[in-house]
């Protein structure tokens, strides 16, 4: 049996780090796939539960050199371990920082235009530069050391290998010309490179630093999404008020929620009056009215009004569990442009150090003409500044933000790879009910034979009461206001594309369209045949019911169109979409939603498979196509199509249904999702444009001597700050 796990992973530096853990931990027995992500330091493992085991799989990745733990649900412990990393990353830059001070200001001892500044005799003495640097060297940088042994030892070779060869080289360079050599030089100050190891180390730290602080940021929209979250609720039993953890509450239990306090689980008021605000679940700032019957959800905010509610879900089934973990696993996962990053990066460090030789080389074969000390400092300086950090950094990030920042708005990406397939897409496939149409159908007319009114309708709600389509919802609460109680059903059978069948006291229920009737020789009164032309007609849905082989009635609905779908028809428009709509209903209802919503391609009375099949075709023209529906009838075609939007018509939705998740069943969100997965995508590009571009320049740049080894050091450090800084700008980048 396959399962999947999330962990979180500490002690990675570098896109090198998190390829490394995925080649290890991908060769082990029974893993079938593995993620981890640099930024978020997280890692999601798919595996064969018969041939391996969580324990084997942390145990491999701890012996690599880092460490690794199961995931914690809430991520408070999480954040306060990133803040304790970054407090003690802090300490180590201040101290390597003051220490670093004293070389830099010998530095000045070397240049003639600084001969006016003043260099105690002491600071240039090279014992007294040992003596400062070793700390620096063996005890701040010893992580560095540590990191690379084992990155060697597992065969792969990472940032820390680089920082360890160039500040190693630096330093046991001066080290030997400070003992070996020092006696034999001419007066004045030995060519020494203390500062240069020194200088690499506080700036990497001090990048680190950066970098630390600027990645907790793109974990804010997480944050808040658990900040929702309540520890307990006021719970009603026994006639007394107390207070209960929400993981111990099940389903049933009653909750009473005061003005200004969170909803702290899902639930059905059963007392009260109050508006709820519900912005941070769905992206819609206008509070809902909340009374008797209705719904609410964890982690919205009571206004004013004192509610009792029936607890209907467990904590962790919560519509807000679901959005949490729809946003950690998409913030987990890589898109697939990702890839190509990886593959780089995998053969990146090697290739650094092969070149770093040549002005080695060069000085060797006195090509160059070059000294030895020029070109250890050339050595150094490639060794620095060819990191590719910013190059692991250039896609994780943007997905983090891209997806936080959607997520804020109520979409959610089920993958980050749907986040880049989702801007690709220019053929768009729309479900009718429930996407363009409030998905709230009301009973318009009733025409029935043979019974009366209530006994037809309380038979046919008795088979739609099992059935979650709008149109059935429709009938059953018609049907509970003029009754107490609806009939159970039996032997209840979906006919796909046409309707449903079950058993009422005994008899036979057959609720469907016309067509289903005609194609199976049922007898259809003329009369009904013509009053279901003349409903169709009007734009209604209309249903025929055969009780027991005999015809029964007919019952009609309609569905308004959502005031929002013609604005969004005509937003996809101007992005470019191809777009039809696709419906099971009949042609009438489907023209008359397709004129109001701008749509000029429609099918009516197409099946489920049909909508599949026609996506097929669609595709195999070389089509990238987006079906929108509602998740529920569309499983088919949502499934097939190259990404799948689910339209919720509120928060009761199956979250899990799409790759991506629209929950206020607004299609102007929709639109947000394309805009915001197209600059999410310009952004990653951006990124990795200018992560290469800065080792194409800057490792010439080191090579022929133009950059200082402190200076590649610096710029190292600012070429990966920079990368996250782009990325957060997509908090702020408008739609």
């Amino acid at each position: 049996m396959e399962e999947t796990n999330y962990l979180d992973i500490t002690g990675m530096h570098c896109a090198a780090c998190a390829a490394r853990i995925e080649k290890v931990v991908s060769k082990i027995d029974g893993v079938t796939e593995i993620n981890v992500n640099l930024t978020t330091e997280k890692g999601r493992v798919t595996f064969n539960t018969n041939r391996t085991s969580m324990s084997a799989i942390i145990s491999r990745i701890n012996k690599i050199g880092f460490e690794a733990k199961e995931i914690v649900k809430s991520n408070d412990e999480s954040n306060h371990q990133k803040q304790k990393e970054i407090k003690i990353l802090r300490l180590k830059f201040i101290v390597s920082a003051l220490l670093t001070f004293p070389l830099a200001w010998a530095m000045f001892a070397h240049f003639n235009w600084a001969s006016f500044m003043y260099v105690p005799t002491i600071l240039t003495n090279p014992f007294f530069q040992l003596v400062i640097t070793i700390p620096i060297q063996f005890i701040i940088g010893f992580p560095f050391y540590e990191r690379a042994w084992k990155a060697i030892k597992s065969g792969s070779a990472n940032m820390d290998v680089l920082v360890v060869l160039s500040t190693s080289a630096a330093f046991f360079y001066s080290h030997y010309i400070t003992f070996v050599s020092y006696s034999a030089l001419p007066p004045g100050h030995p060519t020494l490179y203390f500062e240069t190891s020194a200088f690499i180390i506080t700036f990497i730290l001090l990048g680190k630093l950066l970098e630390a602080k600027t990645k907790l940021r793109t974990t804010e929209a997480v944050k808040k999404l658990y900040q929702l979250q309540t520890k307990t609720a006021i719970i009603y039993k026994d006639g007394q008020e107390c207070n209960m953890p929400v993981n111990q509450i099940l389903p049933g239990e009653i909750l009473i929620v005061r003005p200004g306090e969170k909803v702290p689980i899902d639930g059905q008021v059963i007392k009260g009056n109050s508006m709820m605000d519900e912005s941070l679940l769905t992206g819609e700032s206008i509070p809902v009215e909340k009374n008797s019957g209705k719904s609410v959800y964890a982690g919205t905010v009571n206004q004013n009004g004192l509610l009792t509610i029936e607890v209907t879900k467990r904590d962790s089934e919560t519509v807000l569990s679901q959005i949490i973990d729809v946003v950690e696993e998409a913030q987990a996962s890589k898109a697939p442009i990702q890839h190509i990053a990886d593959k780089i990066t995998g053969v990146f460090v090697p290739i650094v150090i092969v070149i770093a030789c040549i002005p080695l080389a060069a000085w060797y074969t006195n090509f160059l003409e070059m000294s030895f000390n020029e070109a250890l400092e050339k050595v150094i300086a490639v060794l620095i500044v060819a990191c590719p950090c910013a190059l692991g950094l250039a896609t994780p990030t943007s997905i983090m933000i891209g997806s936080g920042r959607a997520a804020q708005l109520g979409i959610l990406f089920k993958e980050g790879k749907h986040l880049e397939l989702l801007g690709n897409c220019k053929t768009l496939i729309l479900d009718k009910t429930g996407t363009l149409t409030k998905g709230s159908p009301h009973i318009t007319d009733i025409y029935v034979e043979h019974f009366s009114e209530n006994a037809f309708l309380e038979t046919i709600a008795a088979v739609e009461n099992n059935i979650e389509h709008p149109v059935a919802k429709a009938i059953v609460n018609k049907a509970k206001t003029k009754m107490h109680a609806i009939p159970q059903a039996s032997q209840v059978v979906s006919l796909p594309g046409y309707g449903v069948q079950a058993y009422v006291h005994g008899k036979q229920v057959t609720i469907a369209k016309a067509k289903y009737f005609i194609k199976n020789n049922y007898p259809l009164p003329q009369k009904a045949y013509q009053l279901m032309t003349q409903l169709e007609a009007e734009g209604k849905t209309a249903m025929i019911a055969f009780i027991h082989s005999r015809f029964a009635g007919i019952i009609a609905v309609a569905d308004d169109m959502k005031t929002s779908s013609a604005d969004a028809i005509s937003r996809l428009k101007q992005l470019g979409f191809d777009i039809s709509m696709l419906t099971g209903d009949n042609t009438n209802a489907s023209r008359v939603i397709a004129k109001k919503a701008g749509i000029n391609n429609y099918q009516a009375e197409a099946s489920p498979h049909d909508k599949a099949d026609v996506i097929k075709q669609l595709q195999q023209n070389g089509s990238t196509v987006l079906m929108a529906g509602d998740g529920i009838n569309d499983a088919p075609s949502l499934a097939v199509a190259d990404v799948g939007a689910v339209i919720g018509t509120g928060s009761d939705i199956a979250i899990e249904s799409g790759d991506v998740t629209i929950i206020k069943g607004d299609l102007n969100r929709l639109v947000d999702a394309i805009l915001i997965s197209k600059k999410t995508m310009r952004n990653i590009k951006q990124n990795l444009f200018w992560a290469f571009l800065y080792n194409v320049i800057m490792i010439p740049f080191a090579m022929i001597g133009v950059l200082a080894p402190w200076l590649a050091g610096a710029a190292m450090a600012l070429s990966s700050v920079s990368v996250v800084l782009n990325a957060l700008r997509l908090k702020t980048v408008p739609l």
